[in-house]
């Protein structure tokens, strides 16, 4: 199982950038996907989220507008826009594989991709 972030980098305040998480070694497709973050400092926090299918995401309040959850299940590769950033947007950011069943938890993780916002 793989987990591979990319996309990640220094960007000035109100720039953008797109990460992408490219998934192997398990059904991609039958996943919950989701970003997280982690600042210096700080515990990890769930940025997005997105269902299997793609039908429902959600995301945490402080990126609503901004920040843009998807995915393409025939690439197998999540992706997250992210637009406006901020200088608190910075963290090492991280994909996340779910999917629980009544026999099983699945949770993999990807080795995160560095985003840096200063002018």
């Amino acid at each position: 199982v793989q987990l591979v972030e990319s996309g990640g980098g220094l960007v000035q305040p109100g720039g953008s950038l797109r990460l992408s998480c490219a998934a192997s070694g398990f059904t991609f497709s039958s996943y919950t996907m989701s970003w997280y973050r982690q600042a210096p400092g700080k515990e990890r926090e769930m940025v997005a989220r997105i269902t299997s299918g793609g039908g429902i995401t959600n995301s945490v309040d402080s990126v609503k507008g901004r920040f843009t959850i998807s995915r393409d299940n025939a690439k197998n590769t999540a992706y997250l826009q992210m637009n406006g950033l901020k200088p608190e947007d910075t963290a090492v950011y991280y994909c996340n594989a779910r999917r629980i069943t009544i026999l099983s938890d699945n949770d993999y993780w990807g080795q995160g991709t560095q985003v840096t916002v200063s002018s």
